[in-house]
């Protein structure tokens, strides 16, 4: 069918989010209850540990990262560059790689934004950055609230006290949980900036020709 032709990259995307998200589930629940069962306490169902802390703080945790990654990677692109890799502009070229929007509002294809003009064309030409930034603070957020409270359902079996929000927030394990994700995003990232320069995958639009030189930059 013409329409899983069109979206099939994101329809696969979707396909393996969800089936992975079941599986850290499925996987974290029974964790879950094996710690439960070593304090003595009881078992809780599939659908409780769904909406706990333990579940909800890792998912958002992961969540966080990759939106940090790609906003990071989406506004950093626009400003610095590196000579011969396939996710960079070329050092030498123009400052810009599409030309002034304003001289397309015109047409009828071009995005409604860009044809209003004023506000909404320069809101949405940062648009993509400033979607991925918003993501990741939500999900920051979320984090924040879901770890706060797997902190203290932890407390709990052990008989101590609660912390609030912020306190959580300035806490080492909180950052810890946020960093140990965030370093990886950053050095995944220049990794494939950094291959690109050298390897490649025929018919990805992340890779150069095959036979493009290395010092060759841009897609």
């Amino acid at each position: 069918m013409k329409f899983l032709k069109d979206n099939g990259l994101t329809i696969m995307l979707i396909v393996l989010s969800v089936a992975t998200i079941v599986g850290m589930l499925l996987t974290g629940w029974s964790v879950f209850n094996h710690q439960l069962a070593e304090h003595g306490a009881g078992e809780i169902g599939l659908g409780s540990y769904a909406f706990s802390g333990h579940f909800l703080s890792s998912l958002f945790e992961n969540w966080e990262s990759e939106f940090l990654q790609m906003s990071a990677y989406v506004m950093l692109t626009a400003f610095l560059f590196q000579r011969g890799s396939a996710e960079s502009k070329d050092p030498d070229g123009p400052s810009e790689v599409d030309d002034d929007p304003a001289k397309r509002a015109d047409r009828d294809d071009t995005p409604w934004p860009v044809r209003v003009g004023g506000w909404a064309r320069s809101a949405y030409s940062y648009s993509l950055g400033t979607a991925l930034a918003s993501l990741f603070l939500l999900t920051f957020v979320l984090h924040l609230r879901y770890s706060a409270e797997a902190e203290n359902a932890e407390a709990l079996m052990h008989g101590q006290l609660a912390v609030s929000m912020l306190d959580h927030l300035g806490s080492a394990q909180f950052w810890f949980e946020s960093l140990q994700n965030w370093q990886s995003e950053f050095l995944s990232t220049a990794v494939l900036v950094v291959l690109s320069i050298f390897l490649r995958f025929r018919g990805s639009p992340e890779s150069k020709p095959v036979a493009a030189p290395n010092s060759q930059t841009g897609p």
